[in-house]
């Protein structure tokens, strides 16, 4: 006779097989969707560029579409994962906190795009022009599509993560995993790690390190309000019952 324990964990391991494979599933459907579309969306990402992005080899076509389309795959799949991870914690949550943490789910996306724009529209054209002036007369600038999208992703995609913090943070908060109380106590720690990260990122020069700590440092505080609010509505919650 079998352990109804053992049962349970070969259970949960099924279904997180089950939706791990519908999110590989949905992000194969929207890169190849994005494919249809990668030249165009290459020549809006290409617009500002002056002169025509260099190829060293066939191949290197087909990988700079393969990341722009792979990006745009992220961008869609992400809901989906979002979502699949909730329906998968949902029977653990508490009946108040299952339909309170759908929010995460456009959340996500929302703040996904948020950090993406913020990397592309002030990030990405700052580290570039510093790139171009520090080339100055002495080199003679030549970019090749990979190289130039290499450098566009790891200065956008990034961001877009990253300013899912503070989704993050509302979500673990609901499962109990986080509180306002350790995020405080972490502030210290939170803050090296982050400007670790800015300063990596960005041209060596204290202007362009502030441009992107100061953004960072207030998600986190943006995480640690979120965090107080909804731990306060669950500390309610108890009183009352």
């Amino acid at each position: 006779m079998k352990n109804p324990n053992e049962q349970n964990v070969i259970g949960h391991l099924e279904e997180m097989r089950s939706r791990l494979i519908r999110t590989l599933i949905t992000f194969i459907v929207a890169t190849a969707a994005a494919f249809i579309y990668v030249r165009d969306i290459y020549h809006w990402l290409a617009r500002d560029v002056d002169q025509k992005l260099v190829v060293l080899g066939p191949s290197d076509v087909m990988w700079v579409y393969l990341m722009i389309a792979g990006v745009v795959g992220i961008a869609i799949t992400l809901p989906i994962a979002a979502y699949q991870l909730w329906k998968f914690v949902r029977p653990a949550l508490p009946e108040q906190a299952r339909r309170s943490t759908l929010v995460f789910i456009p959340a996500i996306s929302l703040l996904f795009m948020i950090g993406i724009a913020f990397g592309y529209f002030i990030l990405f054209p700052m580290v570039l022009g510093f790139m171009e002036k520090m080339a100055g007369e002495d080199f003679a600038t030549m970019y090749t599509a990979q190289k130039y999208f290499t450098f566009m992703i790891h200065m956008t995609v990034p961001f877009g993560f990253l300013f899912e913090m503070p989704a993050i943070v509302m979500f673990l908060t609901k499962l109990g995993i986080l509180n306002p109380k350790r995020l405080a106590k972490a502030r210290k720690l939170a803050y090296f790690i982050l400007a670790i990260i800015a300063i990596t990122i960005t041209p060596p020069d204290i202007l362009s390190d502030i441009i992107v700590i100061v953004p960072l440092f207030l998600l986190y505080e943006i995480s640690i309000t979120i965090s107080k609010i909804v731990y306060r509505k669950q500390l309610q919650l108890q009183t009352d019952v």
